[in-house]
């Protein structure tokens, strides 16, 4: 129900923005999260972002170079991704938790609605 896009292929040092739309159900007033998922490694956390937009996490590891946003009029999430690196390389999925009016969450376990993921690869 959740489609992501944006994904693509970028040489270090670039930018992508990725964005999330719900096939389906609205996403409005619901916390969302962009997790990321490379070979050989597990799911983890990018960013996180509450159900209002007023609060939002990012792993620390992503902190100044990522950046989550939201916008309830077109029922979209979005991802800006500055200064890739060739360790951002991943499928990067977003998933929202269908209750709504929740602060952010960042375990995968907390989401009941995702996206099939879209790649992202980082040239170096």
């Amino acid at each position: 129900q959740l489609v992501e896009s944006g994904g693509g292929l970028v040489q270090a040092g670039g930018s992508l923005t990725l964005s999330c739309a719900s096939s389906g159900r609205t996403i409005n007033n619901r916390a969302m999260g962009w997790f990321r998922q490379a070979p050989g490694k597990e799911r983890e956390i990018v960013a996180a972002i509450n159900w209002s937009g007023e609060s939002r996490y990012y792993s620390d590891s992503l902190k100044g170079r990522f950046a989550i946003s939201r916008d309830n009029a077109k029922n979209t999430v979005s991802l800006r991704m500055n200064n890739l690196k060739a360790e951002d390389t991943a499928v990067y999925f977003c998933a929202a938790r269908s209750v709504p009016y929740t602060t952010f969450l960042t375990q995968a376990s907390a989401y009941d609605l995702w996206g099939q993921g879209t790649q992202v690869t980082v040239s170096s």
